[in-house]
């Protein structure tokens, strides 16, 4: 029998099958960042790209993806999500990026959370690349996460 979860005990992937596990409230918080020239930065606080509104585009998208995690991550399992939210905020060197994710299931809300912020770091590079190529998406990690068997967790901050 294989000591990694997902794999059985041929060694061949699976994914975990969760059916005994309690239904819990789960939740999560991830942030990502996005560093772009003062410019850039000027042209997103006036909504002045050629793409449109980069902070409204982008929201959708993180929105969207966090509800397609499970078809996107190979060993994900497709949650009921009950609240995603993205919020993104102009800073001194970019955009910052956090995303929430929610649910009551048997298993966690954090790749949806990542996923989250992550495409809507994507989608801030995509619709600002016409002005900035050298943008960089940084900092992607999980802020908080709570419910499950494995409790709670607060990132360093």
């Amino acid at each position: 029998m294989s000591d990694f979860s997902h794999l059985d005990e041929t060694g061949a992937a699976r994914m975990v099958d969760v059916r005994e596990k309690p239904e819990t409230v789960r939740t999560a918080r991830a942030e990502a960042t996005v560093s772009m020239n003062a410019e850039t930065r000027r042209l997103i606080a006036e909504e002045a790209l050629p793409k449109g509104d980069v902070f409204t585009v982008a929201r959708v998208a993180g929105i969207l993806a966090a509800k397609r995690t499970g078809e996107l991550i190979p060993m994900c399992h497709p949650l009921p999500l009950s609240g995603v939210s993205v919020d993104l905020t102009l800073t001194e060197t970019g955009v910052q990026i956090t995303a929430s994710a929610s649910c009551v299931g048997r298993t966690g809300v954090e790749m949806e959370a990542l996923t989250a912020a992550t495409i809507a770091a994507l989608t801030v590079y995509d619709m600002c690349k016409s002005a900035d190529k050298g943008m960089v998406i940084g900092a992607v990690r999980l802020l908080e996460k709570t419910g499950g068997k494995s409790g709670d967790y607060h990132a360093d901050v």
